[in-house]
């Protein structure tokens, strides 16, 4: 029957699970405890289930022996590895909750993030291209050199007692990893299953961070009923079963990794494929073919990337039939190619927020083209989706309006900080995205924009309020203001202008190397410009329309030869 209205509630049909992601880990190790589970190319490791099972238990119970109690917090700073993989679901197993820490964090985010949720111990990798994670913990914490591991006491991270690195090099202050799990062969099997005992489906497991445009980063909090349904739904989607092989160059901090990505590959048996450190096009092609993959995820500018190889055809990737593209909205001509090239025929268009664990909507195999390519899919199973008015009424079909969701995989809410919780889950249980859609008669959604100023780069979420915050805290500068402008690589990039204080001299580039030594590589503004004003309502308010369509065309190729 076609819809009226703006409201849509997915099927029921697939049963939820009600139990903690550590029974479940430990149900599949058993039923299939030699079919492969792990695969990280870049490291050489192939471990079945009953393999990443055993590391899985020696690195809880050694997070044991450090202490680490049920709800405390344990942080990951690290691109795409093995240990962050057991480290999922090491600490799920005792209950610990995983704290993802952006590896393009620099110090100042670093800090925030470990003091906002109170981090007792971080899992750290060693480096990454410019990022020596080592360094900016020494520096944060001076401290470290001098005190014995499992004893930090750090005036800037007062929380933080315990940090555990990656690697065989010895660190001052720090235990390794390896050592850490010969730790957990003293725990014996009942220890870690009494743990497990305690706890239930409904506590809270993960904390993702997910900016704010009022301000710092928020940490959305995940339950393991949450993560492990998301996931569960999400392989049922793909058809996923124990024969699948599932590729994952997105990153593992992020939701697409973890839950869309390792999680999902648990809940149906599957093999996780990792083709690298982080996102590499030909790695990633050469992993799908090496390691028969049947399945591939990324955003639209991975697939692009991919297609775009000068020898992209010496790939046979005839192994492929799904995978999940999210992020943003793919072009047509692309998923042709990713259909047709990429032998990707039932790959799925899936559509979320973190805040959602994170998917909400999805496409399915046999959609037309033009539902994957103009719309993000249906609502998924055992979840309502509404479009409303700002009155929260609800929107006639094909009538803009908020996208809000309900069910089982909206958040518990956002680490302390129950203003901010209240601010986007009503008292009726609806989740509020602050993204604009309309739903058509048949419950598809077309996500056609925001409500939050946020800029979406490479799949990135950017919100201009945190870079803002950030370059107040420059001496010189007097005000900022952050948007962004469309790019047709990235999507969007960031772009700020700036005032400088009276008598300070600034330049554009000095602005820039500010930017890069403190935040992240994509927060980073592409484009600055001085300004002695910001164009304003009658009322007082900045107007970053005028100031994105004044830059937009002044970077246009035709205004730069005038």
């Amino acid at each position: 029957m076609a819809l009226t209205h703006s409201y849509y509630c997915g099927p029921s049909d697939a049963q939820l699970l009600y139990t903690t992601i550590g029974n479940y880990f430990d149900h599949i190790a058993n039923t299939f405890p030699d079919e492969d589970a792990l695969v990280v190319k870049h490291q050489d490791i192939h471990w079945t289930y009953a393999e990443y099972q055993t590391q899985v238990d020696r690195l809880a119970g050694g997070l044991m022996e450090l202490g680490v109690e049920s709800g405390d917090r344990v942080g990951v700073w690290a691109t795409n590895c093995a240990e962050w993989c057991a480290t999922q679901f090491a600490t799920a197993k005792i209950g610990a909750i995983l704290v993802c820490v952006n590896p393009a964090y620099r110090v100042y985010e670093l800090e925030y993030a470990l003091n906002k949720v109170k981090c007792k111990a971080l899992i750290t990798g060693e480096s990454f291209k410019t990022s020596n994670y080592i360094a900016m913990l020494q520096d944060v914490a001076p401290e470290l050199e001098h005190c014995a591991p499992g004893q930090l006491r750090a005036e800037k991270l007062p929380n933080l007692t315990t940090v555990i690195r990656t690697g065989t090099d010895s660190t001052p202050g720090m235990f390794n990893f390896e050592q850490v799990c010969q730790m957990g062969d003293r725990v014996t099997p009942q220890a870690l299953a009494d743990r497990g005992t305690a706890l239930h489906p409904d506590d809270p497991i993960n904390i993702q961070f997910t900016s704010g445009t009022t301000g710092n980063p928020k940490g959305a909090t995940l339950t393991h009923h949450n993560i492990l349904n998301n996931a569960q739904m999400t392989a049922v989607g793909m058809a996923f079963t124990e024969a699948d092989r599932l590729c994952i160059p997105v990153p593992l901090y992020h939701c697409f990794g973890m839950v869309l990505g390792t999680l999902v590959c648990v809940t149906a048996g599957a093999t996780a494929v990792f083709p690298g450190e982080s996102f590499e096009p030909e790695a990633t092609l050469a992993a799908v073919e090496s390691e028969h993959c049947t399945a591939l995820h990324g955003v639209p500018t991975m697939f692009i990337a991919e297609l775009q190889l000068a020898n992209f055809a010496d790939f046979d990737l005839s192994s492929l039939r799904t995978g999940i593209m999210a992020g943003a909205p793919c072009p047509v001509e692309v998923m042709k190619q990713v259909r047709g090239d990429m032998h990707m025929d039932e790959i799925l268009i899936g559509y979320g927020q973190t805040e959602c664990s994170p998917i909400n909507h999805m496409t399915v195999a046999d959609d037309p083209l033009e539902k994957q390519t103009e719309s993000v899919g249906r609502p998924g199973p055992h979840l309502e989706v509404r479009i409303s008015d700002e009155n929260g009424q609800l929107q006639a079909i094909n009538t803009p309006g908020e996208i809000c969701t309900r069910g089982y995989c909206v958040m518990h809410g956002y680490w302390d900080d129950d203003e901010r919780t209240r601010d986007t889950i009503d008292s009726a249980g609806w989740l509020h995205s602050g993204d604009i859609g309309q739903m058509d008669e048949d419950g598809y959604v077309q996500v056609v924009g925001r409500i939050k100023d946020m800029i979406i780069r490479g799949g990135e979420n950017i919100y201009p309020r945190e870079i803002e915050e950030f370059l107040f805290t420059h001496p010189d500068i007097q005000d900022a203001a952050v948007f962004g402008i469309p790019d047709d690589k990235f999507g969007e990039q960031v772009a700020a202008w700036i005032q400088v204080k009276e008598g300070c001299n600034l330049s554009e580039e000095q602005i820039i190397s500010f930017c890069r030594e403190q935040i992240a590589h994509y927060k980073v503004p592409k484009y600055i410009k001085l300004v002695d004003e910001f164009p304003m309502t009658v009322t007082g308010k900045i107007q970053k329309f005028v100031m994105r369509e004044n830059m937009a065309e002044e970077l246009k190729p035709d205004h730069k030869q005038r």
